[in-house]
């Protein structure tokens, strides 16, 4: 093994290859290969551990309420009324690269939000930027930022501008004072059609409107969604609390 060699790949930060490389030259059966095989093996190693750590980053990035959320553990039982069919073409993330969003509507405990966050780790492992934040958090944030008044409230738009998938829980769960609806119509305005949503609502889409004050910009914030968004029904005689909460175990 060449001590250099292995010296310059970690200093470089090519961490797989560095550990491929160690591999093949403790390994006595690697030595009949020939150097492309042996190389293509380096290459590859690395390539996945990049991949990997990238998907990691991405998914600890998202702040998920459930990180271990995935589109093959959601549950379609008969009363729940799922489209399974709607549901696997959003999970192959076509709404993303057309701009679309999703709209999660059901009582609480109906599963919007383990949906939402199983939908952000599919779009991360198609390595898209994800973010999942509450609306009350979004809003208190925005709002600081705006009396702050030091810039940092326009780099706080650019940021939720920037991540191709924004998951907003709670949505409209609680009334809207003026300004805050005026934070979501930029906000909205500044995603619409060039990123995507998922909102989670208790609330079907037709109460918004009287949730964000019967005005213009109530109007303006409804005509950048509603029209750009598949709708998810979760219902259930049962709500996902009960089906998995201790008492069903006793």
């Amino acid at each position: 093994m060449n001590d250099q060699l292995l010296s310059r790949l970690q200093e470089m930060k090519l961490s797989g290859m560095a550990e491929a490389y160690i591999e093949q030259s403790q390994t006595k059966e690697y030595q009949s290969m020939d150097f492309e095989d042996r190389f293509s093996l380096l290459v590859d190693l690395e390539y996945s551990r990049r991949k990997s750590n990238s998907l990691n980053r991405l998914i600890k990035n998202a702040s998920f309420l459930d990180s271990k959320s995935c589109i093959e553990d959601i549950e379609y039982y008969e009363d729940r009324k799922l489209n399974k069919d709607l549901i696997l073409k959003l999970a192959s993330g076509l709404y993303i690269q057309n701009h679309h969003n999703i709209i999660l509507k059901g009582p609480t405990g109906s599963g919007k939000t383990f949906m939402a966050c199983a939908f952000g780790v599919s779009a991360c492992r198609q390595f898209h930027k994800v973010k999942y934040i509450r609306l009350p958090e979004l809003l208190d944030e925005l709002s600081l930022a705006k009396l702050a008044a030091d810039g940092s409230y326009r780099k706080l738009i650019k940021k939720y501008t920037k991540t191709d998938v924004l998951i907003l829980d709670e949505w409209l769960l609680t009334d809207l004072s003026k300004d805050e609806v005026n934070i979501l119509l930029e906000v909205t305005e500044a995603r619409h059609k060039t990123s995507s949503t998922i909102y989670c609502s208790q609330i079907d889409p037709s109460g918004w409107h009287l949730k964000l004050g019967n005005g213009t910009i109530a109007e303006a914030i409804l005509d950048r969604i509603i029209h750009d968004s598949y709708q998810v029904l979760l219902d259930g005689e049962l709500s996902m609390r009960e089906r998995h909460g201790l008492s069903r175990e006793v």
